[in-house]
This record gives C-alpha cells, sequence and structure tokens, in this order.
C-alpha cells in the first residue's frame, strides 16, 4: 500500500466517528497547522488535522492511531516557543482548540473545571467575574490555550508570587495513546493518594498522552496591583536590586527586567515614551492592602542599589500601561531584525547579574542583536537574539549564541528552561541537564505510557 493509500485509509477511518467539519485534509490548511512559533524546528506535512469537539471524538482518534501506527501531534493554540506543536510527516495534528468550554467555576471549592482549547485570559476573566483568580499568565494569555499551557507547564509575570502552571493543576482527564481515559488528581484541596501522575503530564509536551479536562485551583481576587519602575545605569545594579528586594522578604506581585535593546524596541514599536537612557528597566508591584506602602520600601532599595530614577505608577491605567510594554517585549523585538530566537533560562536569582553579563558578552562576541527581558522575581530570562534569516552566516552565529547562552545558563546552576518547553530545540540540550540516569528513567516513563511511540515523536528525547 502506497503513502496515498494509507492517507485515504487513515480519513476513511477517522471520518467513521467524526462529523466532516472536524477533518482538514486541504494540503494548504494544513500547512497552517504544521508549526508553532519557534525558529530553527522542522516541521512536517501531516495527513490530516483533526478538530475533535468531545473526549469520545479524541478517543477514536487515538484508537485510529494505535490501529494505524500513525503518529500524532497533540497542539493548542501553536503559541510556543519550543517547536513542541510541530507537526511530523504524515501524522495526525490534533488541534484541540474547538474543545473550549468552561464546565464549572466553585468559589466554594475555589476550583474551575475546563476543557483544553479554554484561552488562558478568557479563563481569567469569567473567574474574575466571581472574585475568584487564576494566577498563571503567559505573555500570550490572550491567545494560548489552557491545554497548551499544561502541555508546556508554562509560567507568566506573576510567578515570583503565585507560582507556575503546575502548582495550579488538580487534576486532568487524559486519553493515552491506545484510547482509554485516564483520571488523574482530585477536587480537593489536599490529597496525595499514589503517584502524582498529574504532574507528571504537566510539562510532558504531549509525549504522554492527551488532556482533555482539567481540574484547576483558584484564588481569591487580590487587591488592585500598583507598579513601580525604577532605572538604572547597568543590567548589574538592577539585579543587584532585585536581589536586595528578595533578600529583604518582600513578595511583589511581579518583578520584571528590561534591558536596554528591549525598552529600544518597545518604544520604536508603541511609542509610549519609556526611558530611552536607560540601560536596565526594571518593573515591581504589589497587590496587597497597601501596595504604595510596599512600593516605597521597594524604592528604597532599588535606589541603595543605584537605580537613577525611581517612579511608582499613581493608579491603576498607569501601571497597567507599564505592563503592556513589558507584554509587549517579545513583540517588539520580533521587529528588530527578520527573525528571532527566544531562549528560556532560569538562573538562581543570585547568578541573574552574571547571566545578564554573560548574555551581553555572548552578543558581542557574535556580533549580533541580543535583547533580555527578564522574569527577573524567579530569575527566569529570555534572551532574543535577532537575526537575518536570509542571511546564512549570521544565521548560524544566531544558532551558535542561542546554545552558548544556553550553556551559560547551566553554567550557572541553571536550566535550560524555565517555561517553554524541550520541544525540538532543545532536546539535544535536555541530556546534559539530567545526565544519563536521569535521561533513561525519563525514556522508561515514555515507553509506559506510549510502548508504540506515537505521541508527539521527535519532541524531548
Amino acid at each position: 500500500m502506497d503513502d496515498l493509500d494509507s492517507q485515504d485509509d487513515l480519513v476513511v477511518r477517522l471520518r467513521s466517528e467524526l462529523p466532516a467539519e472536524a477533518l482538514i485534509t486541504d494540503p494548504d490548511i494544513m500547512a497552517s497547522y504544521s508549526h508553532d512559533m519557534a525558529s530553527f524546528c522542522e516541521a512536517g506535512a501531516p495527513a490530516v488535522v483533526v478538530l475533535p469537539r468531545s473526549v469520545e471524538q479524541v478517543q477514536h482518534v487515538m484508537r485510529t492511531a494505535t490501529a494505524l501506527r500513525v503518529p500524532v501531534v497533540p497542539q493548542g493554540a501553536r503559541t510556543g516557543l519550543s517547536g513542541a506543536a510541530n507537526a511530523s510527516d504524515g501524522c495526525i495534528v490534533l488541534s484541540l482548540t474547538k474543545m473550549d468550554r468552561i464546565l464549572e467555576i466553585s468559589p466554594v471549592d475555589r476550583i474551575a473545571v475546563v476543557e483544553p482549547g479554554v484561552i488562558n485570559a478568557t479563563l481569567s476573566r469569567a473567574v474574575g467575574e466571581q472574585g475568584l483568580y487564576y494566577p498563571p499568565d503567559p505573555s500570550s494569555w490572550e491567545m494560548c490555550t489552557i491545554g497548551g499551557n499544561i502541555g508546556t507547564a508554562s509560567g507568566g509575570l506573576c510567578c515570583v508570587k503565585y507560582g507556575v502552571t503546575a502548582e495550579y493543576v488538580l487534576g486532568l482527564d487524559v486519553v493515552l495513546a491506545d484510547g482509554r481515559l485516564l483520571t488523574t488528581g482530585r477536587r480537593t484541596a489536599k490529597g496525595v493518594a499514589g503517584y502524582d501522575l498529574t504532574r507528571l503530564f504537566v510539562g510532558s509536551e504531549g509525549s504522554l498522552g492527551i488532556v482533555v479536562k482539567a481540574v484547576l485551583a483558584l484564588k481569591p481576587q487580590p487587591p488592585q496591583q500598583l507598579v513601580l519602575a525604577a532605572e538604572f545605569a547597568s543590567a548589574a545594579a538592577a539585579c543587584d536590586a532585585v536581589c536586595r528586594i528578595m533578600e529583604r522578604g518582600h513578595t511583589p506581585s511581579l518583578l520584571e527586567l528590561m534591558d536596554r535593546t528591549t525598552v529600544h524596541a518597545v518604544n520604536a514599536m508603541t511609542n509610549m515614551g519609556l526611558p530611552d537612557t536607560t540601560e536596565a528597566l526594571l518593573l515591581a508591584a504589589f497587590d496587597t492592602p497597601d501596595p504604595s506602602a510596599d512600593l516605597a520600601a521597594v524604592g528604597e532599595l532599588c535606589a541603595a542599589a543605584g537605580a537613577t530614577e525611581v517612579v511608582p505608577a499613581e493608579d491603576a491605567a498607569e501601571s497597567e500601561m507599564l505592563l503592556q510594554a513589558r507584554r509587549l517585549s517579545l513583540t517588539a523585538l520580533e521587529t528588530v531584525k527578520s527573525a528571532t530566537m527566544i531562549d528560556d533560562v532560569c538562573v538562581p536569582r543570585s547568578r541573574l547579574g552574571a547571566m545578564l553579563d554573560g548574555t551581553a558578552a555572548i552578543a558581542e562576541k557574535y556580533g549580533l542583536t541580543i535583547g533580555v527581558c527578564a522574569h527577573a522575581g524567579d530569575g527566569n530570562t529570555h534572551p532574543v537574539v535577532c537575526f537575518d534569516q536570509a542571511d546564512p552566516d549570521e544565521s548560524r552565529r544566531a544558532r551558535e549564541s542561542f546554545d552558548e547562552i544556553m550553556a551559560l545558563g547551566l553554567e550557572l546552576g541553571g536550566t535550560i528552561t524555565g517555561e517553554h518547553g524541550v520541544g525540538v530545540l532543545k532536546k539535544e540540550w535536555l541530556s546534559r541537564e539530567l545526565g544519563p540516569v536521569g535521561m533513561e528513567l525519563q525514556r522508561g516513563i515514555k515507553r509506559t505510557f506510549d510502548p508504540l511511540g506515537l505521541l508527539n515523536p521527535g519532541k524531548l528525547f
């Protein structure tokens, strides 16, 4: 049987229990589902794209895939930055975006039960109407899905106080590679029965199963946060301020850093009037009952670390403007050159200054523009390598600089990814971080859940 006959057989079997609108076979449309937003990541041509609307439809897809030995690539909104959602040749792309219902919001239990295609911002607004708060807020929160957030264990601006996605996933319904439905975790505030399979799926990048429902923890809606902006004459001074803030026991709801390159890029794109003279801009926010007092204390610490100017926002509107500038950092850096590689190296807070200084040295070594924005409060840096993809030499230097940044992060006691995941982009680096014993056990877990190797092949390992 040739490839065309195999594809026809696959589509016929899928169509037997799926509505016509759930299947896409047009090559031009399928091409738009072939990759996420990462650079330097190969993507293949899928045999078919499936957009299920129910758990039963997902189970049918997986049973069909197992019977025909066809790989399956799960996808959310494809806003990822590691190639984890990239198609492989001849695969089924399983897009969960149509499974987008919020099934339950419980103010008493402080949980939300959602399908994987729910947009992060949609959930945040829905729970906010009931006085609740879902903290994880990736920069792409207006587009990214909860299923994608779970797959990559994403973070966001508020992690310094509230933590990452993994800390809010209480339970999951997962369709396994053979089509069986597994329920993990709980709806209760506490629970320690058995191994924590829920955490195992968070960050697994669709390599162990297909998340079809999630039970998420919620918090009470905090007071409106206020933001402070502090300018520094060097990145090292800004990082010193971060260390002083954390050492003194402050718990900001946000502590973000933008370097000079990033500030200039945001100004050029938005005309926001951010201070062009600064070498580093630090944003600190508090959502406490008296945020002004907290900002004043942090402002003093910033001044002691060498801040040239400290400006607390006067109200929520001014605070939101500053936060919008930070959220637009990656988008703005994408306008500097025709392409970007966005790194995601996390280091101990105490080594943050060394990470930024080292990244600047790497930029100079390779003659490239590398802007850095960072979740400074948790040491998660996003060096963005800007380059001309039409220039082979510049593209080569971009890739080499990217690798050197990851090596620097490991050397400083950090990790190759704090929130974007491994995907295709960083899989060769995963073994360097985990070591041979760690890799052996990780591959063993993969075989247990996916013995035929059908789920998102070529990712992670």
